[in-house]
């Protein structure tokens, strides 16, 4: 029988039951929820920390590859350099600690700022990841920190190997420099698998650039016990397993390149001038032998501490240093185009006898040959002993502009060579086409008439117009240059080997080539000729002296001393040698240098005599490849260096 009034008693205690059950319930729940999340979500933050009261971890920074040329002469190597780093986690108030380093090593407020902003950013595990505070310490700073080492928790001074350059300037623009690797490159290289940190050094131009994956190296980790304050504290080692102790770094491989150092030595002292480029490249293999960029710059500077007033001068120094011209500045080719048109000419049935009486007339206007009283009768070959422009004029007006372009496109011209050291600009092939998509009017003829000349819109690079003499000397193959020819191990195992690489054909009769052949080698070797005066004794040469206008030429011609720098005329000079049977070729670019007959090919046949000279050094026995081979360099040499003017637009 149930009492009066039970039945309210259970459902309140079934409730209160309910209700402590869903409390209970819900505390379980959270309780495990903390339980993930410290164990699951966090735990691996924990875990270091925890470890991290004892245990550090101590970057061994893996030595960079060398660089060497063909030989196996060093060119690129490093040095020891004492760098130091700062670790949030060690380094309790690191407001305070990094007041005292910025005294210690008179950081500018730049650099503090920098430094409180990544240290401000660290969080989670990257607060254990050590930021770089300062590059290559100078003996007096070194000496500094360790004073006041105690005063400096979580601060770190690290031996790392230093790029060292050990020629300075030689080659600089090809071999590149180093620099901090910025947030973009960060990723990038996060992504293809290299393990790069924050402050470390990468390369930033040239072969340095191209090759970081396999220069580079892989780090090592030094494990050791520490206190509260990131110190070491000795005779506790037996805390780490013996396997976790040390784990040594992994050297990065060498880079071997085409270059050889004498001759790239011989070329940088020889062309000095202003501003201008040089290659030499060997015409049947496409691997350059030496390769230089007036002005030039020492990346030993550029990978360090360089001042703000050092870089400030660089960018607005008008003749830029930093521009690779051989690839990165493109250049009215003027005469030296010449032998593109003639076998666009040849080709369309233009191959003649010209007469020149100091020009050629279309419509209103007189096209002025170089030479004001004419040449008179002149063949294809003459044309191009004397450059008579007058010849290319009849030419050009008589096949058309697309001619020409179809030529220069066969040789590569209009597009990157393939070089592949970072930026390269295409040039310009001029068309109808072209013109009727930039020209105001459209197409006109005149315009073939610049063209074919190596004037208006016509554009190459220096590098460009090597491939160009290279395949008219080795019988009409273009090769992609190159400036690397294997990637070794250190132990000197071969890991990648790059042979010559063919682009194309040329595709044109022989007997077109031997008659452009024959016309390079009056050029030099026949009296008359614009780079006569110039010829080598006992050795043969063919070539082809340019002078490429930047501003009109007005009514009066005015002599090169009389100008702005800025307004001269670029003097050109390409050629190969032997003539008879071709080995390199070389191109001279003497920027605003003027007349290419005096400005280019007196400095083109003094690197061809001296790449002679090496040969035969050769032959007489084998190299030794040690870096005595290169005496020292005396310290470089200031061009005249012009005043910064205008630089004058581009004409005909």
């Amino acid at each position: 029988m149930r009492l009066p009034g039970s039945g309210n008693v259970d459902h309140g205690l079934r409730r209160r039951i309910l209700v402590y059950g869903v409390a209970v319930g819900l505390g379980l729940f959270v309780l495990l929820g903390r339980i993930w999340y410290l164990q699951i979500q966090r735990g691996e933050e924990f875990s270091a920390k925890s470890s991290g009261n004892f245990i550090k971890e101590i970057r061994v920074p893996a030595d960079r590859g060398m660089i060497l040329d063909r030989r196996g002469v060093r060119l690129v190597d490093n040095r020891p350099s004492w760098d130091v780093y700062v670790t949030p986690a060690f380094c309790g108030d690191c407001e305070e600690v990094l007041g005292r380093l910025a005294a210690y090593l008179a950081l500018d407020a730049e650099e503090r700022m920098r430094l409180d902003e990544q240290v401000r950013k660290a969080r989670g595990l990257q607060r254990f990841q050590p930021i770089l505070v300062r590059l290559d310490l100078d003996r007096d700073q070194l000496d500094v920190i360790e004073a006041n080492r105690d005063s400096l928790p979580g601060v770190d001074v690290v031996s790392t190997p230093h790029r060292d350059y050990l020629y300075g300037t030689l080659a600089a623009h090809m071999i590149g420099y180093l620099g901090e690797a910025n947030a973009e490159e960060l990723e990038r290289f996060r992504k293809a698998g290299l393990s790069v940190m924050l402050g470390d050094y990468v390369g930033k131009t040239g072969v340095e650039r191209r090759f970081e994956a396999q220069l580079r190296g892989r780090d090592g980790i030094q494990r050791v016990v520490t206190d509260a304050r990131g110190q070491r504290i000795p005779g506790l080692e037996g805390l780490i397993p013996r396997s976790e102790r040390f784990v040594p770094s992994v050297p990065g491989h060498n880079v071997v390149l085409s270059i050889d150092a004498r001759l790239q030595e011989a070329v940088e002292e020889i062309f000095d001038v202003p501003a201008g480029a040089v290659v030499v490249m060997e015409v049947n293999t496409g691997y350059v032998l030496a390769i230089a960029s007036r002005p030039t710059f020492d990346p030993n500077r550029m990978t360090g501490r360089i001042s703000r007033e050092e870089l400030r001068a660089i960018s607005e120094d008008p003749l830029r240093p930093m521009l690779f011209r051989p690839v990165q500045s493109h250049y009215h080719p003027g005469s030296i185009y010449k032998v593109i048109a003639s076998l666009a000419a040849f080709e369309h049935g233009f191959a003649g006898e010209v007469h020149c009486g100091g020009g050629y007339t279309l419509g209103r206007r007189r096209w002025r040959c170089h030479k004001e009283s004419g040449h008179g009768w002149v063949s294809p070959e003459e044309a191009l002993q004397v450059s008579c422009d007058t010849w290319y004029y009849a030419a050009a007006d008589r096949i058309g502009i697309d001619a020409l372009a179809d030529m220069a496109r066969r040789f590569g011209l209009g597009a990157p060579t393939g070089l592949d050291l970072g930026w390269e600009v295409p040039g310009i092939v001029p068309s109808v086409e072209y013109y009727e998509k930039n020209a105001r009017g459209g197409y006109m003829r005149g315009y073939a008439l610049n063209t074919v000349i190596g004037q208006g819109d016509n554009n190459v690079t220096p590098l460009q117009m090597a491939v160009v003499y290279s395949a008219i000397a080795n019988g009409g193959t273009i090769y992609r240059p190159q400036v690397v020819r294997r990637i070794e191990r250190p132990e000197g195992y071969v890991v990648q080997e790059f042979l010559p690489e063919v682009r194309g054909k040329l595709d044109v009769p022989k007997a077109h080539l031997d008659r452009v052949r024959k016309g390079l080698e009056m050029v030099v070797e026949s009296p008359g000729g614009t780079a006569y005066a110039h010829r080598l004794p006992g050795r043969r040469t063919a070539g082809k002296t340019g002078t490429a206008q930047v501003v009109r030429i007005g009514t009066v011609r005015q002599k090169v001393e009389e100008m702005d720098f800025f307004t001269r005329d670029h003097a050109w000079f390409a050629a190969y040698g032997p003539a008879d049977d071709p080995e390199v070729a070389v191109v001279v670019l003497n920027e605003h240098g003027g007349s290419g007959s005096r400005a280019a090919a007196p400095y083109a046949m003094k690197i061809l005599e001296r790449y002679y000279q090496i040969v035969e050094e050769d032959r007489a026995g084998p190299p030794t490849p040690e870096r005595a081979e290169i005496p020292p360099r005396a310290a470089p040499r200031s061009a005249p260096r012009p005043a910064p003017v205008d630089e004058g637009a581009a004409s005909g």
